[in-house]
């Protein structure tokens, strides 16, 4: 890296052009959300948490519709942590079969609006019926363009990791690969959403500061945005918010801000 002499700006002309269009983003292409605070904006209403949970359903059909109004390539939403089987079985039970209808009255608004739905984590758990409906929505929507909704059920960040390097570690034990190719280019291209762009923007509702497992990989570089606000009450002008606090980071990805500040001046 060589600082130009009359400028007096560092020459960032040699770094990598993908480095430069980061920089300079001020819409995320990858946006991940942990929807949290349901159960106590229910119990804040003094009703079951069950209800929660339901009014969180419009709180996604807003964020998906905003996302796609403002050109986000990506969204990816926490629903179903492979840590949250650990609730009463009455809930998961519930949160269950609210999975099964939602995936059945929302598909056809989802595929109108061009919206690709990919399940990301490890279905084998849930009961043949909802993978049956994992699938056929899936199907019917892999052709659609607007936006891909990636929707987080039973995954962990760590599993996610781990299934990677499991894949790669068969390899190597069949002779496909050798132990000196597994790099992280290698292990990236096993992780779920393998073929989208990493997370540059996560969201946090429910006034927790903690990422709980969640995409661990794929948001190295993400910027967090934590609000108090619960998920049910998350509406278009809160994601507009939180867009606008990314737009006004500095992402420098390793770079000195004042190498920063010259490829935004490019």
């Amino acid at each position: 890296m060589s600082i130009d002499s009359q400028s007096g700006k560092e020459d960032v002309q040699t770094l990598p052009s993908e480095i430069s269009a980061l920089v300079k983003q001020s819409i995320p292409k990858h946006v991940a959300i942990i929807m949290d605070g349901n159960g106590r904006w229910a119990q804040a209403q003094g009703k079951p948490r069950v209800i929660g949970h339901k009014a969180g359903v419009k709180a996604v059909r807003r964020a998906v519709s905003t996302a796609r109004k403002l050109g986000v390539e990506s969204l990816t939403l926490f629903a179903f942590s492979s840590e949250n089987w650990r609730r009463p079985d009455k809930e998961v039970s519930l949160l269950m079969e609210l999975f099964f209808t939602v995936l059945q009255r929302e598909l056809k608004l989802l595929h109108n609006n061009g919206v690709r739905l990919n399940i990301i984590g490890d279905t084998s758990r849930f009961s043949p019926r909802l993978q049956k409906q994992i699938a056929a929505a899936e199907e019917k929507t892999a052709d659609n363009k607007d936006l891909v909704l990636n929707v987080a059920a039973n995954y962990g960040g760590r599993w996610d990791i781990m299934q990677a390097a499991q894949k790669l570690a068969a390899k190597i034990e069949t002779g496909e690969m050798s132990s000196t190719q597994f790099t992280e280019e290698a292990l990236s291209e096993h992780l779920c959403m393998q073929e989208q762009a990493e997370v540059d923007l996560m969201i946090r509702t429910g006034g927790d500061y903690r990422i709980s497992n969640f995409v661990l990989w794929q948001a190295a570089y993400a910027e967090l945005v934590f609000t108090d606000t619960l998920w049910p009450d998350f509406d278009e002008d809160a994601f507009k918010d939180a867009i606008a606090i990314f737009a006004n980071r500095q992402r420098r990805f390793g770079l000195t801000g004042t190498q920063i500040d010259t490829i935004r001046s490019l």
